[in-house]
């Protein structure tokens, strides 16, 4: 089983299976609402259990992203599908999990790059998105 927190603790969360490997997230919305790219795994929502009040923000007419309300920390990315985006930086360590690849490179901040080597997609790439580990 793997936990995570907000920065204050008044959330906790466990995951009792699988996560997807960590993909950097580039977006605008995850820019913005972040300060920089997102690093971010998944698991399927039922395997996911939340202790404390997450707030929710609606961030699109599909997606919406959840953080504490007290600290500010940005904790899911919960959109279509059966899975919920988890922001790595928020889980215990050791965390097994790898940076496997990037999306929405086209929308990268004008500040950096992106040269690490690892896959990139200009937009949604479901076959980094979608993985699972075994």
């Amino acid at each position: 089983m793997t936990k995570g927190s907000c920065l204050c603790g008044a959330i906790e969360y466990h995951v009792s299976g699988p996560m997807r490997p960590v993909i950097a997230c580039h977006c605008n919305q995850c820019r913005k609402s972040s300060g920089h790219h997102v690093a971010a795994t998944s698991a399927k929502r039922e395997l996911i259990s939340i202790k404390g009040n997450v707030t929710w923000y609606q961030s699109s007419d599909t997606a919406r992203r959840g953080f504490c309300g007290v600290c500010g920390s940005q904790l899911f990315w919960d959109g279509p599908g059966s899975h919920m985006s988890i922001f790595a930086g928020t889980l215990d360590e050791p965390t097994g999990l790898k940076l496997s690849g990037h999306i929405f490179c086209a929308d990268k901040g004008d500040y950096y790059d992106i040269e690490d080597g690892l896959p990139k997609a200009d937009q949604d790439h479901p076959d980094m998105t979608t993985q699972v580990a075994p």
